[in-house]
């Protein structure tokens, strides 16, 4: 009788340790649900100009990804704050400044990007920035980009590097100028929703 008596309790105490681990799970706390990301709206696909002009020459040129948007940068080291003009818009096709070569770029929409800086030495017409005219812009893989579709080098002509950047579509677009950086935001789509 007593190894039943024991067994017993045995089960007993098993079942209420059970239970109260059950109690426990099912009181803590629930995850917090995913979060749904406001994107910024506003920005409209209307020309972005800034009259500015910097003698201080691009160095790189880079992109990334957001939530929101696909970007792009424009390096200027050295080009003081509020010095870093620029004309950004959507055209129907890019042409060489100089040239007037048409430089293809792939993608529903093409955005040109002129930063005014040059992209070579002003005292000696060395160049700062790798880029060729008309290929794609080196070290920029836009691979898994929601917007981009493709970036060309147009060249540097009299203070000026222009930069083809192929989008999906007509997006909206904002442009700003941080430090000695000229920032390109394309959204992935018109509204305030991702």
């Amino acid at each position: 009788m007593r190894r039943s008596r024991t067994a017993w309790v045995a089960v007993v105490l098993t079942g209420t340790a059970l239970g109260a681990a059950t109690i426990s799970a099912d009181a803590a706390p629930a995850a917090p649900a995913a979060r749904s990301t406001t994107c910024p709206s506003g920005w409209g696909s209307l020309d972005k100009t800034r009259a500015t002009a910097t003698t201080v020459p691009v160095q790189n040129v880079r992109t990334g990804r957001h939530a929101c948007f696909d970007r792009l940068v424009v390096d200027v080291p050295g080009a003081r704050a509020g010095r870093l003009g620029h004309t950004v818009r959507y055209v129907d096709r890019l042409h060489q400044d100089g040239s007037g070569r048409p430089i293809p770029v792939a993608g529903g929409a093409v955005l040109e990007v002129r930063v005014a800086a040059p992209g070579y030495r002003p005292e000696t017409g060395a160049p700062t920035y790798p880029g060729r005219v008309g290929r794609p812009l080196p070290d920029v893989d836009l691979a898994g980009y929601r917007t981009f579709r493709d970036a060309r080098f147009a060249g540097s002509f009299e203070g000026e590097t222009q930069i083809g950047l192929g989008a999906r579509a007509r997006l909206p677009f904002r442009v700003l100028t941080v430090d000695d950086r000229l920032v390109v935001d394309v959204a992935h789509a018109w509204g305030t929703a991702r």
